[in-house]
Parts: C-alpha cells; structure tokens; sequence
C-alpha cells in the first residue's frame, strides 16, 4: 500500500463556510532497507489519536490540520480572493563547489516581521482572515506562498530524470516543495512551552509529511526544521517551523552519509551510532538522557550552543520511530529547550534540524537525529560567522563543548 493510500486523506475543496471532522491518522514506520528503498511497514508504529484534516487554500496551496486528542472541528472553507502564487526559483550549478544553488527572486517581497494583529499564522478571528481558515487550530501545515522550491509534478514512486549538471553553467527548474508548520494558534508562545502532548501532535505531523513528501517524484530528501528568534533571522515571530523537500542530496548530508560510508568500510560499524556509544560511555559531553534519546554536546561542536539529540536505535527517518520513542521525544526535547532558555535567562535563538535519510540513497548508513545550535555566545553577544567560516568554512569556537554541556546541566529551567 501506498503513503498515498494509506494516509486516509480528507480533501474537501467545494466546502462553503462549513466546520469538517476529520480523521484519525495511524503513525506508520519506514523500514530501513539495504538497497535504499523506501520500503513502508503499516504494523509497526502507533498514533495517539491525533485527527489530520485536509483542504485546499483559496489559491490552490494545500492546508492540512492536525488536532490534539478532543479538540474541536475546523473550518475547511478559504473564503478570501487570492491568484495562484507565482514562484520563478531556478537552480544554478556551483562547479568548484559541486552544489547547487537556489535562485529565488520572488521572496525578497514575502511578509516581513508584521505587528502581531497582522500575523498571517495566527488564526483567523474579528473579521480578519489569514492563512488558517479557521478560528483555532492546535497544528497546521500548510504549503509556503513564498517557497524557496515549488512543486509542480504530481505525486509518484521513483526519481524523476537524472539530476546532473550538463555544463558548468548548468541550470534546473527550482522544483521541491516547501511547506510550513505551525506549531501553536497561540503567537506569544514557543515550541518550549508546548505540551507533551502538543510535541506529539507536532511529532506526527512531521512523520506525516516526510512520508508524503517521500512519495512525491522528485523530492529527493526532506527536511523539518525551526528558526526561533530575530537573531537567527525569522520573518515571522509566530512559533513555527519549516518543511523542505529538495529535488537533491543537500551537500552537508552527501559529505556526513560518505564519512559514514567509509566508517563502515573500515570498521564494519555505522558512525553516528559509534560516536552515540561514545558520547554516552564519556558522559561529560550528555546534557539529558532518557530511555530512547540522548542529548548530548557534540566533541567538536561548532556552535556556542550545540546540542545532538539521538534516539538510541538507529533509524533512517521520522516515520521509523516506534510510539515509545515518539512518547519520549517530547519529554527530552522540552527539558532540552528549557534549560538552553535558562542558560542566559533568556530565549535563546536557535535552529533546531531534523537529519533524515536521503529519500533513495544511503538509507542503510544514515542514523536520524535532531541538532539544535545557538549563535548566542554570551547573555549580550553573538557569534557571528566572519571570514574563517564564511570564506574558508573553517569553523573556530569560542566555547569548549564540555563548558557548554555543564553550563546546561546547571541551568535551572524557570
């Protein structure tokens, strides 16, 4: 069966101002298998309930709520005038580099940190419509309006043509797709303030649209992540997060997936879960342990704050995760973020990515995992990327990584 398939959709796209009940989602777990493809288990991996709603925006974007356990119905109908989203991405190749980089002139006009009672994630209510068309939501997904990458091909098992430079100044449609996840109706709160059960909900709709996006022809790896903080540069103050499905390998994860290729070469082992082994034996480095996750400092972190957060078993991506470490996610991730929020008394700004196995490639070698890193050096100071690591990427840190990871063990969350 099909992530199509399987998913139980609900579309409703000719609905007029009508509050719709979706349905159930089931989690489902994808396989890990040696030739590298996708291979999907429905028996494995459990769902706590959370409802997944699906719609259709006014312009056409798809929108697709996911509800806590009791919550209420949604509205489905986009009542505002809006034309289709124009995007002219195109992908240019960067020969020196072997990289491609994405040209995307049609974003220097996306929404720019609006006042608050102009917030397009906030729902819409007194009059005011805005991307969500109902007056309430736990979490939302929803396509981006201004994506890096759109996707005009259908959905579809396999890769599409063969993604190769032809010349050194090779050029490809900027096709993917780019989606965005709010994690909370609420626009003062943070993903540190979320509920368990609201990380579980966010949880399930990341595994939700990495398998769907998996499916898509084209997309190559996907990619969940969050910008928090005007620091780290944010558009939008609202809590929320990011999907990307590249229609390629990123560069960062072609370069870790060949080191642990020839880890494995050499000593018959993978080496995100050696170097796991290590980081726990040591001890020095691990900020939060549980039962399924650790996180941890990593020896040579390249940031003021970085943090590694691993499940103990190894798995490609997302939708391989049991319910048990599902569960545990949400209980680890929020002490995490409590205490990186306790370190300066502060919020701290940080990227938090989710590293997942490429869609096709590498399966059997990648081990999915979160980074979470911080520019912030100091209560008033930030670590800005000059010419060492811009120019040269040669990263210089002003931090040692066990400072850091004692620093946190000590921070006492508010």
């Amino acid at each position: 069966m099909t992530s199509e398939a399987r998913r139980g959709d609900v579309e409703d796209t000719d609905v007029e101002d009508t509050d719709v009940e979706g349905t159930d989602v089931e989690g489902t777990d994808v396989e890990d298998t040696a030739g590298g493809d996708t291979a999907v288990d429905d028996t494995a991996g459990d769902s706590p309930g959370v409802r997944r709603t699906e719609t259709v925006m006014a312009d056409g974007r798809e929108l697709i709520y996911f509800d806590d356990v009791g919550a209420g119905n949604r509205r489905l109908d986009d009542p505002r005038d809006l034309s289709p989203a124009t995007t002219l991405s195109q992908l240019r190749y960067d020969a020196p580099l072997d990289e491609w980089v994405t040209i995307a002139s049609h974003r220097q006009g996306r929404t720019y940190l609006p006042p608050t009672d102009e917030c397009p994630l906030c729902p819409s209510r007194d009059g005011r419509q805005t991307e969500i068309p109902s007056d309430d939501y736990d979490v939302v997904v929803f396509a981006n309006r201004f994506p890096s990458l759109a996707c005009p091909s259908p959905a579809g098992d396999g890769p599409s043509a063969p993604f190769q430079p032809a010349d050194l100044f090779a050029t490809h449609p900027g096709n993917g797709r780019c989606e965005v996840v709010c994690f909370t109706s609420d626009h003062e709160s943070s993903f540190a303030a979320l509920t368990r059960q609201r990380v579980r909900t966010v949880m399930e709709a990341w595994v939700d649209r990495t398998a769907a996006l998996s499916a898509r022809r084209g997309v190559e790896q996907v990619f969940c992540f969050e910008n928090r903080g005007e620091e780290i540069g944010v558009t939008l103050r609202h809590p929320h997060g990011q999907i990307y499905g590249y229609p390629y390998v990123t560069p960062r994860t072609r370069r870790t997936l060949d080191s642990a290729r020839a880890h494995l070469g050499s000593t018959g082992r993978n080496l995100f879960a050696d170097l796991l082994e290590r980081e726990r034996a040591a001890g020095e480095r691990v900020v939060v342990t549980g039962e399924h996750w650790t996180a941890f400092v990593p020896f040579a972190a390249r940031w003021p704050v970085e943090v590694h957060l691993y499940p103990h078993r190894k798995v490609p991506d997302l939708a391989a995760l049991t319910r048990e470490e599902r569960d545990e996610f949400g209980v680890v991730y929020l002490d995490l973020l409590a205490r990186m929020d306790a370190l300066y008394g502060k919020p701290l700004p940080y990227i938090a990515a989710w590293h997942q196995a490429p869609v096709r490639v590498d399966r059997d070698v990648a081990y999915c995992h979160l980074e979470v890193f911080s520019i912030q050096r100091a209560a008033n100071k930030l670590k800005f990327l000059a010419g060492s690591e811009s120019a040269m990427g040669a990263f210089v840190n002003d931090i040692t990584p066990e400072q850091i990871a004692a620093s946190l063990r000590d921070a006492v969350p508010a």
